[in-house]
């Protein structure tokens, strides 16, 4: 049944979003790996990258609103050439800021004291580390990525995150087309190896589920896998308590552009908000994205299979 169709049937369409506390703000689709399944379709080729006048644009944005959370992500966040003045900035307002990191970035040339600058500056780390095996998470994001994620954690242990203050959270997505396991049950697998065979702390893990978007729709695509997939997503569906949590109630994303989005895996489908909403992050009608219709489609199974973001 099409996700809009189920809403319906629990009373929660139209969904309209919640007081908005975070700012997911997509920094650009240049990124340092080529990962498979990818969303955005990020990587090394891509030069797309939100400037600085767009960057101005959301911390008056953030002011104007309430809103105190800066979530940064891409491609690779950090390699938009203003990355290090728009956390200055923000920490300068006292909003809270995340990075979204993927670990291997830590190494690359011109970033070797990008761990020492998170630190400084009292950045949360949310690093994306697949799977366990190296052989996987090279397969998924190219050569030597696990080994490079290892010299990412420990850089940021290093300094203090995963065992005090700074928060250094894990994210694992499944490796194929199966739901996410719960969170407790990766954690404490990963902590045992992470711990016991390589030495390394981290604060909390999140598992989340694979999107039917992007590369991941490419491969389910490929292999036949897609009726079966969304047959398993609609089936973990359980309202009304999925509904309520959805991060679409809470965080309102920009694109590197400006343009805004119910979440980043609408932009991936470039699905921009609804017609007679606000839909740059430089215009001024708070009033229109409060009381704006949440953009659905069946996407947004994926979103309900897991847990609380």
């Amino acid at each position: 049944m099409p996700f809009v169709d189920r809403l319906r049937a629990t009373g929660a369409d139209p969904m309209r979003p919640g007081r908005a506390e975070y700012l997911l703000m997509n920094l650009g689709l240049h990124c340092n790996l080529s990962c498979r399944h990818c969303h955005l379709g990020a990587g090394p080729h891509r030069r797309e990258h939100m400037d600085r006048a767009v960057m101005e644009a959301c911390l008056r944005f953030c002011q104007e609103s309430g809103i105190t959370e800066l979530d940064l992500t891409g491609g690779a966040p950090e390699l938009n050439p203003s990355f290090r003045w728009l956390v200055e900035e923000a920490r300068a307002r006292r909003l809270g800021v995340t990075d979204r990191c993927n670990l291997a970035v830590l190494s690359e040339p011109g970033q070797q004291d990008l761990a020492e600058f998170l630190a400084r500056n009292q950045v949360r780390v949310m690093a994306s580390l697949p799977d366990l095996s190296p052989k996987a998470t090279d397969g998924m994001r190219g050569g030597r990525a696990f080994e490079r994620s290892l010299e990412g954690l420990r850089r940021l242990n290093a300094l203090g995150y995963g065992s005090g203050d700074l928060v250094l959270t894990l994210v694992q997505n499944p490796p194929g087309p199966e739901l996410p396991e719960p969170s407790a049950r990766v954690e404490a697998r990963f902590g045992a190896c992470l711990r016991g065979e390589y030495g390394i702390e981290f604060t909390h893990l999140e598992t989340l589920p694979n999107l039917p978007i992007g590369g991941f729709l490419d491969g389910l695509t490929a292999r036949g896998g897609l009726r079966e997939y969304m047959a398993l997503l609609e089936g973990a569906f359980k309202p009304p308590a999925q509904v309520a949590r959805l991060c679409c109630r809470s965080t309102l994303t920009v694109a590197w552009d400006g343009t805004l989005f119910d979440c980043d895996f609408n932009q991936a489908v470039g699905w921009p908000l609804l017609r007679g909403g606000v839909r740059h992050i430089g215009e001024d009608d708070l009033d229109a994205l409060t009381d704006r219709r949440v953009r659905c489609g069946d996407h947004c199974y994926g979103c309900m299979a897991g847990e609380p973001l």
